[in-house]
């Protein structure tokens, strides 16, 4: 079993910067030995992609996020992060952290994200 624990969300003018974290605890939860990866749920939509990393180390970003947006992970820590730069309103959404293992995914239980002025 894997737990994934996000932190960092909150309310952002539209321009400004936040930094979410997960942290992995749990068998086999290396964070560099899983996919991970950060969705996004805004009101009324579907859940999308936002950032993957994979256990090598390759990161890849939705179109809508290429150049604000860095995902990283800290070993030491077990965590990833996803620096969240130049941020819009329409990235207001809840975000979700993600873990793969050969096994099944995994979710946490995501941190609100509010772009507003």
């Amino acid at each position: 079993q894997v737990q994934l624990v996000e932190s960092g969300g909150g309310l952002v003018q539209p321009g400004g910067s936040l930094r979410l974290s997960c942290a992995a605890s749990g068998s086999f939860s290396s964070v560099t030995r899983m996919g991970m990866g950060w969705y996004r749920q805004a009101p009324g939509k579907q859940r999308e992609l936002v950032a993957t990393l994979a256990s090598g180390g390759d990161s890849n970003y939705a179109d809508y996020v290429k150049g604000r947006f860095t995902i990283s992970r800290d070993s030491a820590k077990n965590t990833i992060s996803l620096q969240m730069n130049s941020l819009k309103p329409e990235d207001t959404a809840v975000y979700y952290c993600s873990a793969v293992t050969p096994i099944r995914r995994y979710w946490g239980q995501g941190t609100e994200v509010t772009v507003s002025s």
